[in-house]
C-alpha cells in the first residue's frame, strides 16, 4: 500500500509540473493579465487534469457506469493531447531563440537609414564675404538641438521587445497546439474507423501438408469499455468474418468493466464465424473486471475459453491456452504443465497467451507458435520505447529458439481512444507446412 501511495504521489507531482508548464506556455505567455482568455485557460488547467484523474480511477472506485462514460472521453483525450502538446512545446523551446533573433535582425535592418551619396568636389565653394553689410544684422549661431528623451526611447524599445516576445510565444504555442490536435485527431479517427486486416505467413515444421494455408484470425486488446462500446465490437466482428478464417483466437483484454455494464456491448461476438470455432484466453484487464464472470459470458456467446487447457484441431495441430499472469493474484495464472505437459510433441502446438513475456515458458514446453497481444505496439509514440523495456517483442513475428512468437498490436485502445505510430490490426496468421 505504501508503494502504491508513493507511486501515486509521484504521478500527481509529474502531472502538476507538466500542466503548469503547458499553462505557462499556452495561457500566461500568450494572453493579457486579467483577460477572459487567461481566466478560461486557467480554469481549464484545473478542470482537464481533474477529468483525466476521474477517468483513470472511476472504474476502480466503483463509480456508476454513466459517470465513467461522462468523464472518459474528455479525460482520456486530454491525456493524449497533453502528451503531444508537451512534446511540441519542448521542441518549440529550441525554436524560440532562433525566431526572436530573426525578428531582431529584421527590425534592426529596417531601422538603419540608407546612406546618402557624397556631393561632387569639382565645384569650388562660394567665397564667404569678409564683412556683413551694416544694413543686415548678424545672425546668432543656431542653438544645438535638444537631446531626445532617453526615457521615452527606452519605453518604446521595451514595448517593442515585449511585442516581439508575445509574437514568438503565440506562434510557437499555436503551432504546438495545432500539431497536438492534428496528431490526436488522426489517431482517434484510426481507432474509431476500426482495425485493418494484416496477413502474416508462419512456416511450421511439424504441421502436415493438410494444414498448409490454415488461417487463424488473431484479435487482442479489444478493450470494450466506457469509450469503445457495442459499435466497436460489431466493426471487429464484421472485419473478422469478412476475412473468412478457419479459426478465431481472442487473446485477452476483451473488456474494461463488468459483465453487468458491458455484457450487451460484447454480444456481437456471438456472430463470429469460423470453420473450427472461436477461442478465448484471459488478459490482465479481465482480472480487473471479473474474469470468471467474463469467461462464463463469452462461453454463452459461443466462444470456447482455454483456461490452462488444450484441444486438438482436426486439421492437425494442438491449440492450447493459458490464463494471464495477472490471475496469479487470484490463485489462477498460467499453468503450462496443465496446458501442455502430456501432449504428443510430434504434433505442432499453437499457444494462446495474452502477454509476450511468457515466451520463455513456451520455449521450455516445446511450443511451436505463441500468439499474444498486450503491448498495443506502444499505442502512443514514443510509448513503443517503453513497451520494449517490458516485453521481449512489442509487435510482429520473432523467433526464440525453436518457438516463434507473434504479437498483435491489438484491435482497440486502452485509456485514450487514440493510436499514434501503432495502428490497430486484426492479424490473419496463415500456417505454412514445410512439407507442401
Amino acid at each position: 500500500m505504501l508503494v502504491f501511495l508513493l507511486v501515486f504521489v509521484v504521478i500527481l507531482g509529474l502531472l502538476a509540473t507538466v500542466h503548469r508548464y503547458v499553462w505557462r506556455r499556452l495561457v500566461r505567455d500568450v494572453t493579457a493579465r486579467g483577460s477572459v482568455a487567461r481566466r478560461l485557460g486557467t480554469v481549464a488547467a484545473f478542470v482537464l487534469p481533474a477529468l483525466s484523474i476521474a477517468a483513470l480511477v472511476s472504474a476502480r472506485a466503483g463509480a456508476p457506469f454513466w459517470f465513467q462514460q461522462v468523464v472518459a472521453w474528455p479525460g482520456y483525450l486530454w491525456l493524449a493531447l497533453l502528451l503531444y502538446v508537451t512534446l511540441a512545446l519542448v521542441v518549440g523551446e529550441a525554436v524560440r531563440p532562433l525566431l526572436r533573433r530573426a525578428l531582431e535582425r529584421r527590425a534592426a535592418a529596417q531601422a538603419t537609414p540608407a546612406a546618402t551619396p557624397a556631393e561632387p568636389l569639382s565645384k569650388a565653394p562660394d567665397p564667404v564675404p569678409a564683412t556683413v553689410p551694416p544694413s543686415v544684422p548678424a545672425q546668432p549661431p543656431a542653438a544645438p538641438a535638444a537631446p531626445a528623451d532617453s526615457g521615452e526611447d527606452a519605453n518604446v524599445a521595451g514595448a517593442t521587445a515585449v511585442s516581439r516576445r508575445l509574437f514568438v510565444s503565440r506562434v510557437v504555442g499555436g503551432a504546438a497546439a495545432a500539431a497536438a490536435v492534428g496528431t490526436v485527431g488522426y489517431g482517434t479517427y484510426g481507432v474509431l474507423r476500426g482495425p485493418r486486416v494484416k496477413r502474416v505467413t508462419v512456416p511450421l515444421a511439424k504441421v502436415p501438408r493438410a494444414v498448409h494455408g490454415y488461417r487463424i484470425a488473431v484479435v487482442s486488446d479489444i478493450h470494450i469499455g466506457p469509450v469503445l462500446g457495442r459499435a466497436h465490437t460489431q466493426r471487429i466482428v464484421d472485419t473478422i468474418n469478412s476475412a473468412q478464417p478457419d479459426l478465431v483466437a481472442v487473446v485477452g483484454d476483451l473488456v474494461d468493466g463488468s459483465v453487468e455494464n458491458l455484457g450487451a456491448a460484447a454480444e456481437p461476438l456471438a456472430q463470429l464465424r469460423a470453420r473450427h470455432g472461436s477461442f478465448f484466453v484471459t488478459g490482465n484487464h479481465e482480472y480487473f473486471s471479473g474474469a470468471d464472470a467474463w469467461v462464463d459470458h463469452v462461453r454463452e456467446l459461443g466462444l470456447r475459453p482455454l483456461r490452462n487447457a488444450r484441444t486438438e484441431i482436426a486439421a492437425g495441430f494442438d491449440l492450447a491456452g493459458v490464463d494471464d499472469i495477472a490471475g496469479e493474484s487470484e490463485g489462477q495464472g498460467p499453468d503450462f504443465a496443465a496446458a501442455l505437459g502430456d501432449r504428443d510433441r510430434a504434433r505442432a502446438a499453437v499457444l494462446l497467451a495474452h502477454q509476450p513475456v511468457v515466451i520463455h515458458d513456451a520455449v521450455r514446453h516445446g511450443v511451436d507458435l505463441q500468439l499474444s497481444g498486450h503491448t498495443h505496439g506502444g499505442q502512443l509514440w514514443p510509448g513503443n520505447y517503453l513497451a520494449e523495456l517490458a516485453n521481449p517483442t512489442v509487435a510482429g513475428l520473432e523467433r526464440y529458439g525453436d518457438t516463434q512468437l507473434y504479437v498483435s498490436r491489438g484491435a482497440g485502445a486502452w485509456g485514450p481512444p487514440v493510436r499514434v505510430g501503432a495502428p490497430s490490426d486484426i492479424t490473419i496468421v496463415e500456417l505454412a507446412s514445410q512439407q507442401a
